[in-house]
């Protein structure tokens, strides 16, 4: 099993979703967890109190809004002051979706801006004191849309190609930090297709009641034109993939961007 103790792990955009299920995970394994997100007290303090019961040593709520980069470097700063990020998790995302013609160019610049451009910030800060170490892990949180484009969500597919650049170039930059024993620097993508959280719940509920209250055949329906396995995946098989992506044994498996898509972008 993966032992994350004595390592700390910034996942951005923990307090639900997939974010939840990765910071979940860590903590299973040990790690210190930074809790980032859009919450309110009572939600922030479920949060930690359940990283903290799931193994966590120490959970506590950071603040940045991702939108601007001098919050992302209050955010950096108030993590290094705890120790500094041994994983980053950039998780953090918005979406919208609209044709190309009507997409308003304050939405552009917001998607660009909390979906890729705080990626880069939180890299730059994080990766030195990572080789310095010896060990870090850069989980970027891409899609299958850093892979293949849809219709109706330039700003979003946009952010998640250049994130997947954007990692590549880290991945090369960073490939010689560390060692094989102390696992070197890694920043890796993974790339979820249809997985099952709050967002895409009210589509699911739309397609289960067409087909009398059946939530498999509304799923079924909902994947059909995308997702061959016809099946979502669960938050927590990503947090199972980035815990992996962690261990030491992991340290030659860099620049990737791993299909979590049910064949998606296999076609």
């Amino acid at each position: 099993m993966t032992d994350l103790s004595g390592k700390t792990a910034l996942v951005t955009g923990s307090v639900q979703g997939i974010g939840y299920a990765i910071a979940e995970a860590l903590a299973g394994a040990g790690a210190r967890i930074a809790v980032h997100g859009i919450a309110g007290d009572a939600q922030v303090h479920d949060v930690c109190e359940h990283l903290l019961k799931a193994g966590s040593p120490q959970a506590e709520f950071f603040l940045g809004d991702m939108r601007d980069p001098d919050r992302i470097a209050e955010l950096m700063d108030a993590v290094e002051a705890w120790g500094g990020a041994d994983i980053l998790v950039n998780n953090a995302g918005i979406q919208h979706t609209a044709p190309l013609a009507t997409m308003p160019r304050e939405t552009w610049e917001a998607i660009l801006a909390v979906n890729l451009s705080g990626a880069f910030h939180t890299m730059q800060r994080a990766m030195p004191l990572m080789a310095e170490r010896g060990y870090g892990r850069v989980i970027n949180i891409a899609s299958v849309h850093g892979l293949v484009a849809s219709k109706d969500k330039a700003p979003y597919v946009a952010a998640k190609f250049g994130l997947v650049g954007l990692s590549k170039v880290a991945a090369l930059e960073y490939a010689t930090a560390g060692s094989k024993a102390q696992g070197g620097v890694t920043v890796n993508c993974i790339c979820p297709g249809w997985t099952e959280t709050a967002i895409i719940e009210p589509q699911i509920e739309a397609r289960a009641k067409a087909h009398g209250g059946d939530r498999a055949a509304g799923i079924a329906e909902l994947l059909a034109e995308k997702q061959p396995t016809q099946r979502t995946s669960d938050p927590s098989e990503i947090g199972a993939l980035a815990l992996w992506l962690c261990d030491p044994v992991a340290h030659n498996l860099t620049g990737a961007s791993i299909p979590v898509d049910g064949g998606w972008t296999a076609q």
